[in-house]
């Protein structure tokens, strides 16, 4: 157990970093993209570049980072996640801007999904919901965090200190995976159960993950406006970019606080069940955002945000953890994440086309449209198959125990 608990704060520590560093940046790039002219459409674009480039490498690296370990690519990732975000001060065009997005996002592939696969090797069976949910805190925190911290830097020292910042928290992580966190080797390796590259075709035969997938892909292009629209949104208003940060900080410190207990909720109750609430507790919130017009009604809704987002992602992450275990940890997270990546390709492209034609109010209801109907095709593909995976959760908490 010592040796789970020091791994587990290395990768915890890591990945605070890099979310920190990410909540930092994506807040302010509407309004860095606004400054170089873009468009909504551009302005969809640049945030589709960087979902894109993790769709394509992400199911690449977690096959590759099943067969050959984890910290190499983690530590790669970090690498060039500092060495790139540098590019962002240099920017002078919104064609640059996409390009350094696109190469962020493989930047991106080689992290956070390698990251979540070794925290899925050492969870404990029976355990994942509360194990996930531990450590989902440092990537909500640091996202909940960042985008105060940025909107402080951009208020007071200017737009590049916020690039340079995130840029030094990248290397400072990377030296702490380096020194800090050992090479782990997959869980299924050390089974001797995997003898070749994991087969995401046995993945799509297990109908409950494609079920979570769907849901996965619906619930991005519903979801996946907010970050980029709703600071121009606020903005609007007068709200300035340092109340933006709070804005959006309160949605994801709520996430990070509320991931303890639901994860422990997770692991004795419906899955399922926490799933479908989250998304329609999200449909709301989304729905009533283009009726409020001042920073303390925003504040409020982002944290019944935060809420929703808080009570099914532990849910989620444990079922990745339990079929990684199966399948290939990090060949499951990263097609997990490639679901979600493929719906933020879409998302911002339809929402940048609704707010150049239509106006920007548009793309919250067209948001909380797309989440409801994500929740009915979850909830239809997965009902015949409920009591069956109620019965193996039972099964796996008697076991832990």
């Amino acid at each position: 157990m010592p040796d789970i608990k020091k791994k587990f704060i290395a990768l915890f520590i890591s990945a605070f970093a890099s979310m920190l560093g990410m909540g930092i940046i994506v807040p302010l790039m509407p309004v860095y993209a606004k400054t170089l002219s873009a468009s909504g459409i551009w302005l969809g674009l640049i945030f589709s570049g960087f979902s894109l480039s993790r769709l394509i490498f992400m199911p690449l690296m977690g096959k590759m980072s099943d067969k050959k370990g984890r910290k190499k690519f983690i530590c790669t990732g970090l690498f060039l996640y500092s060495l790139l975000t540098l590019g962002y001060v240099f920017a002078n065009s919104v064609f640059s801007l996409i390009w350094i997005r696109i190469l962020h996002g493989f930047a991106s592939a080689m992290t956070v999904p390698i990251i979540m696969a070794y925290v899925g090797d050492i969870a404990p069976k029976g355990r994942e919901g509360r194990f996930m949910g531990y450590f989902n805190v440092s990537f909500f925190m640091g996202m909940g965090i960042g985008p105060f911290i940025g909107g402080i830097l951009n208020d007071f020292f200017g737009m590049a200190s916020a690039f340079y910042t995130v840029s030094l928290l990248a290397a400072l992580a990377l030296l702490f995976t380096f020194f800090f966190l050992s090479e782990e080797t997959p869980s299924m390796i050390k089974k001797g159960e995997l003898k070749k590259t994991p087969s995401y075709k046995k993945l799509f035969q297990n109908n409950l993950i494609k079920g979570l997938l769907i849901y996965r892909f619906i619930g991005a292009v519903g979801r996946g406006p907010l970050m980029a629209f709703l600071p121009i949104f606020a903005a609007g208003f007068g709200i300035t970019a340092s109340q933006i940060g709070i804005i959006i900080s309160s949605n994801m410190l709520v996430m990070s606080i509320l991931q303890i207990p639901f994860g422990r909720l997770a692991d004795r109750y419906s899955k399922i069940r926490l799933i479908i609430f989250s998304g329609l507790i999200i449909t709301l919130v989304l729905g009533t955002i283009p009726f409020v017009h001042t920073f303390r009604d925003l504040f409020l809704l982002n944290l019944f945000m935060g809420i929703g987002g808080a009570v099914g992602m532990p849910a989620v992450t444990a079922i990745n953890a339990i079929a990684g275990k199966k399948y290939g940890m990090a060949s499951t997270m990263s097609l997990f994440s490639s679901a979600m990546s493929a719906g933020m390709v879409i998302s911002p492209l339809i929402a940048g086309i609704l707010m150049d034609t239509v106006g920007l109010k548009y793309v919250f209801f067209f948001g909380s449209s797309v989440t409801f109907i994500g929740v009915l095709v979850f909830y239809s593909f997965v009902k015949k198959y409920r009591k069956q995976i109620e019965a193996e959760q039972i099964q796996e908490q008697v076991d832990s125990e």
